[in-house]
């Protein structure tokens, strides 16, 4: 056969290329397509992906993978959902290289093996890491303010499974007047441009407040939190973590409502309730990544038994909201 001949396409390949109408799904994979670091993120993976051997099957390419991985994230998939939306979408095969006359879609069970692989050598963590410095290079991510803030998550609470019991990782928690069974996201964010560079992931019956010093870089000069973080500065060990990087930190914490409303009327309170006002406007950026991860990647309850499984998708999710916060400046 002549290796120079050209390269014939299904006619399902060419009768949807011929469509005149561009949809949102393509609009939004060709974007991600630009701005994800690819060869950034692989080579991360790589010293851990299967090799090609002499036996057995030859792994699937490593960034085949990374893309249906992506996918599962970004529309909130099970495994085999994944599978089939790929098979059922030419937009989700054009953006996994995938031609159906040539190639199968990679099953659940192969990428239920990839996400394992993620999880037992902390991949998904490195790889935020890795988006974040390739946004500091392009200065997209500042390193002197940072805002904390943590979010509920739901996990099933039903006990109709196989082992009649839930999750014994995740707890309850009791919100206004409202009782949750989850986990917690906490996260620590970029104040000027309301990017994750810090994530810890918990049950839900842990305090916010005790989370903090996991959640500073070391470099801030800055900190702003919510009520629920009041006292911060004096506990243990924040100052211990403080004392380790050598650290000066200015606190910008709200104040309970009722410390407001104690306060009699007049100039003192107007004051006060303004710089309330002004400290809250800076930490609205903290609910960005928050929208992005939960409103647009559908991620509201968790799919995976117990913290570790949770973590390391909630730190790929993340790490995909950062990029795609700034999709705009990243894009050529």
């Amino acid at each position: 056969m002549n290796s120079t001949a050209p390269v014939q396409i299904s006619f399902a390949l060419a009768e949807y290329e011929g469509k005149k109408k561009i949809t949102r799904r393509e609009v939004f994979l060709g974007k991600m397509e630009q701005v994800v670091p690819w060869s950034r993120l692989k080579e991360v993976i790589e010293p851990y992906y299967p090799k090609s051997g002499k036996r057995g099957r030859p792994p699937i390419g490593l960034e085949r993978m990374l893309r249906m991985y992506f996918v599962q994230q970004w529309y909130g998939l099970a495994d085999e959902a994944v599978e089939d939306a790929v098979y059922d979408s030419q937009a989700l095969r054009n953006f996994m290289g995938i031609d159906l006359s040539r190639t199968s879609v990679p099953d659940a069970t192969t990428l239920m093996g990839f996400r394992h692989l993620l999880e037992a050598h902390d991949l998904t963590k490195a790889m935020l890491v890795e988006i974040n410095v390739m946004l500091m290079e392009r200065g997209l991510l500042m390193t002197q303010g940072t805002l904390v803030d943590a979010t509920l998550i739901a996990a099933p609470s039903s006990t109709k499974n196989k082992e009649h019991a839930r999750d014994p990782e995740m707890h309850q928690t009791k919100k206004g007047n409202q009782w949750h069974f989850g986990l917690k996201a906490h996260i620590g964010v970029d104040k000027e441009s309301g990017l994750v560079h810090t994530l810890t992931t918990t049950a839900a019956n842990v305090s916010d407040i005790s989370q903090t010093p996991a959640l500073l870089h070391g470099q801030e000069s800055a900190v702003w939190a919510d009520a629920g973080y009041v006292g911060v500065e004096k506990r243990e060990d924040m100052q211990k973590a403080l004392a380790a990087n050598e650290q000066t930190v200015q606190w910008h914490v709200a104040k309970r409502r009722r410390t407001l409303t104690k306060l009699a009327d007049g100039w003192q309170k107007s004051m006060a309730q303004a710089y309330e006002k002004l400290k809250a406007q800076v930490r609205a950026y903290v609910e960005h990544p928050f929208h992005v991860v939960k409103d647009i990647f559908k991620y509201k309850k968790t799919r995976y038994k117990g913290l570790i499984k949770n973590d390391a998708q909630l730190n790929m999710l993340f790490a995909l909201s950062n990029l795609y916060m700034v999709r705009g400046e990243l894009r050529p």
